[in-house]
């Protein structure tokens, strides 16, 4: 099995999966009916991306596994998603600002994807490269309505801003699957990714009137396997059925 290239994989698949998860918690209780959908359908859509990754990882892996034990079957620590994605959805400001900024990722890292030299990551990518240029339009008009709209939509977008920010680099820091994937050719450069993502950050913030926090500081580990005390409740609820009665289908 090639471990750097299934890590890699793993990745992507925890990104897709942890988030799809912390917007579906949003179904039934979105602020007016067409938002309560939206969620709903952008969570469908990682879901979806997150099972992609997940059938190629198992297949790579040969050990007879599926997605389902990949995505039901691993402890907190063996995830290897950003802290981002774990994070709460708060109110609804929080919900969009951590979704901008997972989406101006997303649309950059699936559309560089596509030039993989692995044809199967290339493919996914290009499926997925539809959806989250949906993904980003949509989060980043909302960011603009909360941010320039009344003052207190400003203020709960700004208090998001100030508090996920610091979240947000830990996509574009290389991890070391990340940088052995840009050598070897199926996986993009990450600092090119960075640049175009710093961009359409700062574009659609300042239109928006926020301000950027000024702090260096990037929370990190996540990739490495090292989360936040907020991934294990995530998984809790995720798991339940499949760990109360292994291998039943419904």
């Amino acid at each position: 099995m090639d471990t750097n290239k299934f890590n890699y994989i793993l990745q992507q698949a925890d990104n897709c999966l942890i988030l799809g998860q912390r917007l579906g918690e949003w179904c039934g209780h979105g602020p007016i009916l067409e938002q309560d959908i939206a969620m709903t359908n952008i969570s469908l859509d990682l879901i979806g991306q997150a099972r992609l990754f997940y059938q190629y990882a198992a297949e790579l892996q040969d050990e007879g596994k599926t997605e389902d034990d990949l995505a039901y079957l691993r402890d907190a620590w063996d995830f290897r998603n950003v802290k981002l994605v774990e994070q709460p959805n708060g109110d609804f400001a929080q919900t969009i600002i951590r979704q901008f900024l997972y989406d101006t990722f997303s649309c950059y890292y699936y559309e560089a994807l596509k030039e993989s030299n692995d044809e199967r990551l290339a493919s996914i990518a290009a499926k997925s490269h539809k959806e989250t240029l949906y993904h980003v339009k949509w989060s980043g008009d909302w960011v603009l309505r909360l941010g320039d709209g009344t003052s207190e939509s400003h203020e709960r977008a700004q208090s998001a801003l100030d508090l996920l920010r610091p979240y947000a680099d830990e996509l574009v820091i290389p991890s070391e699957a990340d940088q052995k994937a840009a050598e070897e050719g199926y996986g993009p450069d990450l600092g090119k990714i960075a640049e175009l993502r710093s961009e359409k950050l700062n574009a659609v913030l300042s239109e928006s009137t926020l301000n950027v926090p000024e702090s260096g500081f990037t929370h990190s580990g996540g990739k490495d396997g090292r989360h936040t005390e907020h991934l294990g409740y995530i998984l809790a609820d995720l798991q339940f059925l499949q760990r109360a009665y292994p291998g039943n289908k419904w």
